[in-house]
């Protein structure tokens, strides 16, 4: 029985929570009219009730002395026939008498009509008495008055003492029926009230039922549907209610999310096709591109951002990018992104990091928001990454390069200017040896300045869209007049220059006057760094033919001395341009623009690679291979397959 209650409760609960704040305040008002109406109505029965009650006691009050007054001389006489007859007459045309009935001084009935005496007592009854208060007989002047209820309907009972000559002398009990009228008033005032109270009712549920079929149904499922359509479910679908004005709401309803669908089902694929093009151009483009929302968490990062962080094999989307920084990069963008989300920012920030992990790199990050439409809320943020590594590296090789090119400069202007200045001054008064000193000074500085400006000729020309021509080129005449050139320089220094050439060593393709400028940039170098007592070597030998490939026959050549040698760290940046090693070792000869030159001509110009071998204190190494001079016409195609071939030995 519990449960039962319980789970009507839960489902009146539930009912109710159905409607609406209008229909709950206007069951709340329904049943306070109700009430109200209701308690006016039983006030007024109520009232009604007690005046007819109150007339039907002074009606028995004033009946039951009437008949005392007769009853009483009648009863001192003991004259029981005439009392008898008298009642019988009294009752008969006395319609609203019900009973009467006479008792003794003890309350003991021994008449009563309609009851006889054998009915009220015989073998078969027990004795009947009427139970009075102790002083009844002291109040002969006033009534005991009472109303109950009795299968037959209301009886108003009326004792009144029966005294004569002071003398107590028994107790006479009538019952009298109610005013037939009062009663039927009162039943039907009480039949009205009742019939209004439930038609009240029964027309407030009647209207809760049909205003939740009609109307807040509907407009639930109607606000679902909108929800849903909202949320991006166009699948939605809202029952149709049996007729009225929702009808036709929520079959447009319905038809609107029919077309929203086909419109989604139309332009999914064209989205989808867009997408990736999208996310195939932002995956391809030589930036880093990282998108993220206002809670830094990552909506979109590219190949090349990944593999400049180090993401490759990491799920960043959804996760927070500033966990996934390296530590420096973190550092430095996390109070401008809090920033730039804030609205702190209105326009793009420039940051450039070094990184020290995964690899040693420079990169510059550009940080830009991205507003709504209206182009007031900050949407997300958007963050470009470049690999700025050469660009700083050749940044900083300029700027070496213009303070080493000024050095060298001023330097030798310095030197002519002041010889120049001395000999125009004082050269009456110096002796032909000093003035001869002096324009020898001038004119080595002359020639310095002269090496620095080819240098840079050199490589500017190397590195036009020129074309050269390759010929037959004979190694021991390019190798004799390089070695002629630096003979006194050698001779000076006290370093040894060796000659080592294979006899009857074939001609090689290439270029005359670009070779000659590779072995005189190669010696120039071994002998700045080659001490006294040291020695410089050039070799060229026929290496053995490949029978694998079937390529024609190359020569090597070397080019090494007994100098300080090269750091394992600085063998792969010396070939880069504006690189000097000599800065390691405290010396400004140069412009280090050497070996530049010489990788130009040997990888661009003749399609191979120079090599280097070197240990620091034992000297350093340079070698490179030529394809012998043939006359085929897929020469050009053998050299460039060579190029191919050492540069997978060198790596």
């Amino acid at each position: 029985m519990v449960e039962i209650l319980r789970t009507l409760r839960n489902v009146l609960l539930r009912w109710w929570s159905d409607f609406t704040l209008q229909t709950k305040l206007m069951a709340v008002a329904t049943l306070v009219v109700s009430l109200v109406m209701s308690g006016l109505t039983f006030w007024a029965v109520n009232t009604i009730q007690y005046d007819a009650r109150l007339n039907d006691t002074r009606f028995g009050s004033d009946l039951g002395l009437l008949l005392a007054v007769n009853a009483a001389p009648l009863l001192a006489e003991d004259n029981k026939s005439e009392l008898a007859r008298f009642s019988h007459r009294f009752y008969s045309s006395t319609a609203s008498i019900r009973y009467m009935l006479y008792a003794d001084p003890d309350g003991n009935i021994f008449f009563g009509i309609p009851f006889s005496d054998s009915e009220v007592q015989n073998s078969l009854t027990i004795k009947r008495r009427i139970q009075l208060p102790d002083d009844f007989s002291e109040r002969s002047d006033l009534p005991m008055v009472r109303q109950h209820l009795t299968p037959d309907g209301e009886v108003t009972d009326v004792f009144v003492p029966l005294v004569y000559e002071g003398q107590y002398l028994g107790v006479l009990a009538i019952g009298t029926n109610p005013n037939p009228t009062a009663v039927a008033s009162s039943h039907l005032t009480r039949d009205v009230t009742t019939a209004v109270f439930v038609s009240i009712w029964v027309m407030v549920i009647l209207g809760a039922v049909f205003n939740a079929l009609t109307i807040t149904k509907p407009i639930k499922e109607l606000l679902v549907g909108v929800q849903n359509i909202a949320k991006g479910n166009f699948k939605q679908r809202v029952d149709l209610p049996l007729g009225g004005e929702f009808l036709a709401l929520m079959s447009s309803f319905n038809e609107m999310a029919e077309k929203l669908e086909r419109y989604e089902e139309q332009n999914i694929e064209e989205l989808t096709a867009e997408k990736a093009k999208l996310d195939t151009l932002v995956s391809t483009i030589a930036d880093g591109a990282i998108l993220l929302d206002t809670d830094f968490q990552v909506v979109l990062a590219n190949r090349t951002a990944r593999r400049i962080f180090g993401w490759e094999n990491q799920t960043l989307e959804g996760e927070n990018v500033l966990y996934a920084f390296p530590a420096a990069v973190q550092a430095e963008l996390t109070r401008p992104l809090y920033q730039l989300v804030r609205g702190e920012l209105k326009e793009e920030a420039e940051f450039t990091i070094t990184l020290k992990e995964p690899t040693q790199r420079t990169i510059r990050i550009l940080l830009n928001n991205v507003l709504d439409s209206a182009r007031e809320n900050v949407k997300g943020i958007a963050l470009t990454v470049q690999d700025i590594t050469r660009e700083a590296e050749l940044n900083e090789a300029k700027s070496q390069f213009i303070s080493n090119v000024s050095h060298e400069l001023r330097t030798p202007l310095f030197n002519i200017k002041s010889f120049i200045e001395t000999l125009y001054e004082y050269g009456d008064a110096l002796e032909p040896e000093q003035q001869r000193d002096f324009l020898e000074t001038a004119n080595r500085e002359t020639d310095r300045l002269t090496r620095l400006v080819n240098d840079v000729l050199d490589l500017s020309r190397l590195e036009s869209s020129r074309t050269y021509t390759l010929d037959a080129v004979d190694l021991n005449q390019t190798i004799e007049q390089t070695l002629r050139t630096y003979q006194l320089n050698a001779k000076d220094k006290g370093i040894t220059l060796i000659q080592d050439v294979q006899a009857n060593i074939p001609a090689v393709l290439g270029h005359y006057d670009l070779l000659v400028q590779v072995f005189a940039n190669l010696v120039g170098n071994a002998m700045k760094f080659t001490s006294s007592g040291g020695e410089v070597a050039i070799r060229a030998y026929l290496l053995d033919e490949c029978d694998v490939d079937h390529q024609s026959q190359r020569v090597r050549i070397e080019v090494s001395d007994t100098g300080i040698g090269i750091d394992p760290e600085d063998q792969e940046a010396v070939f880069e341009r504006f690189f000097r090693v000599e800065n390691r070792v405290h010396t400004l000869e140069g412009t280090g623009l050497g070996l530049s030159i010489v990788r130009n001509i040997v990888h661009d110009k003749h399609h191979s690679q120079v090599n280097i071998i070197s240990e620091v204190g034992v000297g350093t190494t340079f070698w490179f291979d030529l394809l012998v001079f043939q006359d085929q016409t897929d020469l050009l195609i053998e050299s460039e397959e060579m190029l191919q071939e050492n540069t997978a030995i060198a790596s």
